[in-house]
């Protein structure tokens, strides 16, 4: 539990930007809300690329897209389902570029 600390810390505060933030939003920020959920998700995603060296980083796009789906119910309709599919696209984004600045940058370390 502890080697995947990095990466449980950055789960929890996608959890939060799924289920806290909606209600502190009001009903004409949905767009807003959306894309800044989205934003936050691209970062998240940034990072827990670039930061771990754990093979549970290729789990997060999924776990994202799974963990969304239940907000759906609480705070919209079932028309926002197809918003999972976004989140898992663009944190599959963030991790691929994040693999690749960690390539980057230990590639300049060991030189």
């Amino acid at each position: 539990m502890k080697k995947y600390l990095k990466e449980i810390i950055i789960l929890i505060m996608q959890l939060f930007m799924f289920y806290l933030f909606p209600l502190f939003a009001g009903p004409t920020d949905a767009i807003g809300m959306v894309f800044l959920i989205i934003l936050a998700t691209f970062i998240f995603s940034l990072i827990i690329g670039s930061v771990s060296m754990k093979k549970a980083k290729y789990l997060y796009p999924i776990l994202t897209a799974i963990v969304f789906i239940p907000s759906v119910f609480i705070y919209y309709n079932e028309s926002a389902l197809i918003h999972s599919v976004w989140y898992f696209v663009v944190s599959s984004v963030g991790i691929f570029i994040g693999m690749i600045i960690q390539k980057i940058t230990h590639k300049k370390a060991d030189s």
